[in-house]
């Protein structure tokens, strides 16, 4: 599975905490669109796609969440309840996210800007383009 846990690191102390993303430093890619979800149901599954070359780092800010990644040969749950982890995910991977808290914000950092031509959003497609990495 093509994915990792970032662990962030922390700064606060009694009156908070606060984690600063910055470029080159934190993250493996330049941030070029971020974007955030919030007010969604539990039983609502949403992305249902992947990408063929856009990366993301995938922060739940609040609350919680599960993602459920497949590379084409495996599948894998990947519970988010902690706003100092990221969810580091490359492309060619199907995403799908899911068992949203009713307090979840997901902030979703990318490293491209926003390209229809660079989603694959049928599960057969998906299926076929890893096949002929």
């Amino acid at each position: 599975m093509i994915y990792e846990i970032y662990d962030f690191k922390v700064r606060g102390d009694h009156s908070g905490k606060l984690v600063a993303l910055e470029k080159g430093h934190d993250l493996p890619f330049d941030v070029k669109r971020v974007y955030y979800i919030w007010d969604t149901d539990a039983g609502v599954i949403r992305g249902k796609h992947a990408h063929k070359k856009l990366e993301q780092m995938i922060v739940c800010t609040s609350g919680s969440c599960d993602f459920i990644l497949d590379d084409g040969k495996s599948r894998e749950t990947v519970h988010l309840n902690n706003p100092a982890q990221g969810l580091y995910i490359k492309h060619n991977i199907w995403r799908e996210f899911t068992n949203f808290s009713k307090d979840c914000v997901v902030m979703v950092l990318a490293s491209e800007h926003y390209d229809e031509a660079d989603y694959i959003r049928n599960y057969d497609d998906f299926l076929r383009e890893v096949d002929n990495d």
